[in-house]
């Protein structure tokens, strides 16, 4: 039976809040959104390229205290890391509009990406807001796991933990590797979808 639970994500530097209803009801157990966009090099990527591969989806705000939490740490690099070696396709996604906290262009991304040692497959530039709406995304870090059929098999928070303390890290339970495990054993995320916390997504 398929989940109808929505993302539900954080406003500002606080705790998850309800989600706008402006926004996409992303479900899982659905079709995850297709989209099409620019990555920090200038290429088109399509979601619809990697079907027959799991795909995570990374909204990130380099500026946002629970992000640095989470590459301060080396968490979400060695989380990126792992998904790399079982084939895993990565799309980190900034969509944080011109002049708004988190927004670079594609050079800064890359520089971002080579400083902070991280290992996504691309990163997306979605500074119009059109592939953050599609799915939903309200907050940094938001998480998005797709199966291979192109299901959605889990949204949400990273982890357990919702505080901007790197040290909370080693106790939390990752929920986006859960993900990733359940779905290469061909078995339901559980959970399936959580309440995200974090920074809002600057649309």
């Amino acid at each position: 039976m398929n989940s109808r639970v929505t993302a539900i994500a954080a406003t500002g530097f606080g705790l998850a809040g309800l989600a706008d209803p402006a926004v996409a009801r992303t479900e899982v157990g659905q079709p995850a959104p297709e989209f099409t966009g620019l990555d920090s090099n200038g290429r088109t990527v399509a979601l619809s390229a990697y079907r027959g591969k799991t795909v995570v989806l990374e909204w990130t705000n380099h500026d946002c205290p629970y992000v640095r939490k989470h590459y301060g740490s080396g968490n979400m690099q060695a989380l990126q890391a792992d998904a790399a070696g079982r084939g895993v396709v990565w799309l980190s996604v900034i969509s944080s509009l011109p002049g708004a906290q988190g927004h670079v262009a594609g050079a800064e991304a890359n520089r971002l990406t080579e400083s902070r040692k991280a290992h996504p497959s691309a990163v997306l530039l979605d500074a119009d807001g059109r592939i953050g709406r599609l799915y939903g995304a309200t907050a940094t870090p938001n998480m998005f796991v797709i199966r291979p059929d192109g299901t959605l098999a889990y949204m949400g928070v990273i982890d357990d933990k919702a505080s901007a303390n790197a040290a909370d890290v080693k106790a939390a339970n990752n929920y986006v590797r859960a993900a990733l495990l359940a779905v290469a054993a061909g078995q339901p995320a559980k959970p399936a979808a959580t309440r995200a916390y974090g920074c809002s997504v600057k649309y």
